[in-house]
């Protein structure tokens, strides 16, 4: 079921929902928390097919915020509220409600939100693309326990991540960290089986990934052991290999889906790794609510070593790579990276950044 309102105020939405419950013969309310998704009229329609994916597993009340400031003064002076209300099939396995905010109305859209969120129940505030550099301090993501966001879709992805170190408290993560969930997984699985002390580790990504950063800098982290940050063509990320005594494990995934697991002393495997899309992401976010401890330690684990090396790398020429720099004083090295890419093959790598 479908209400469009125009010029409308949060008390009509709210009875509208009522009113749309009533028809379909849902009375009750069977959601488990709210998702607020702060976006744009360019991405809301694959944040809401995503939110709408995510909610089968998660019955949710999605409140999609979309801010249209108005290109002309006599458009941004004038302030208005419409909406649109899904509920029942329309709205996935839960309810949804499209805000778009006009005028003056885009600087406050916290006082239309509050009113239409669930009662005693979790809030999650999601940003799909331009997220505030500190997401905690917002007014929407003030109103959440959790707060999302995605570096991959910011202009650099890598000052992106510095600015999430700088800005982290408890609630926040990133989908480029949940897309690397599996490698993760994988990974430890791995160290379980084989025993050998780890001396050294690469991660090969494309350039524009911050999957790939973030890899490093866990493995970094956790094993305090020279991490090197190559770059590929992709897609996504590409591998990691971690050198023993023994020998080389090897995580290698050269097409996106299907990686091949080698270890020493035993036979390939392949293992499925394969890029998964945001509504997946999503629902694995919306799992857990409280803090996320590997996640920051991760993200605050020489992320400004890591940006000043990307820096360096991309001021170079190729044939005069980045020196390297002492393992006891940058866990952490990346290797210079190609010659600029021009504008247009920066944006669709960018674009196509996803795990």
């Amino acid at each position: 079921m479908k209400i469009d309102l125009t010029d409308t105020t949060s008390s009509r939405i709210n009875s509208a929902l009522v009113e749309g419950r009533r028809v379909i013969g849902a009375p009750a309310i069977g959601m488990v928390l709210t998702l607020v998704i702060v976006t744009d009229e360019g991405s809301a329609y694959d944040a809401m097919r995503a939110a709408s994916d995510a909610s089968r597993e998660h019955p949710s009340r999605i409140l999609a915020v979309i801010k249209r400031p108005g290109r002309t003064p006599r458009d941004r002076a004038r302030t208005r509220l419409d909406a649109e209300v899904l509920v029942g099939s329309d709205a996935g396995a839960g309810e949804t409600v499209l805000l778009r905010l006009h005028g003056e109305l885009v600087n406050h859209a916290e006082s239309v939100v509050l009113p239409l969120l669930l009662p005693d129940a979790p809030v999650v505030v999601w940003w799909p693309a331009d997220a505030p550099d500190n997401p905690a301090g917002h007014p929407l993501g003030c109103l959440g326990q959790r707060r999302i966001t995605d570096a991959a879709a910011a202009e650099d992805p890598v000052a992106a991540l510095g600015l999430r170190a700088a800005s982290y408290t408890p609630g926040d993560t990133d989908l480029a960290w949940t897309r690397i969930t599996p490698w993760r997984s994988t990974l430890a699985a791995a160290l379980d089986q084989k025993h050998s002390a780890i001396t050294s580790a690469v991660v090969e990504g494309e350039e524009y990934n911050p999957s790939a950063e973030l890899l490093a800098l866990w493995l970094a982290d956790r094993l305090r052991v020279p991490v090197e940050r190559t770059v590929s063509d992709g897609p996504g990320l590409t591998a990691v290999r971690l050198r023993t005594a023994d020998g080389v494990i090897c995580l290698d995934r050269p097409d996106g889906a299907l990686a091949e697991l080698a270890m020493p002393g035993q036979p390939d495997r392949h293992v499925a790794l394969k890029r998964r899309e945001t509504a997946e992401l999503i629902a694995e976010e919306l799992r857990r609510l409280d803090p996320d401890e590997i996640y920051k330690s991760a993200v605050q684990f020489g992320v400004e070593r890591i940006t000043a090396g990307a820096r360096s790398a991309t001021e170079q020429q190729p044939s005069q790579p980045q020196p390297e720099l002492e393992p006891e004083s940058e866990p952490v090295r990346k290797r210079a990276a190609p010659a600029k890419k021009s504008s247009g093959s920066a944006a669709q790598s960018k674009a196509e950044n996803t795990k």
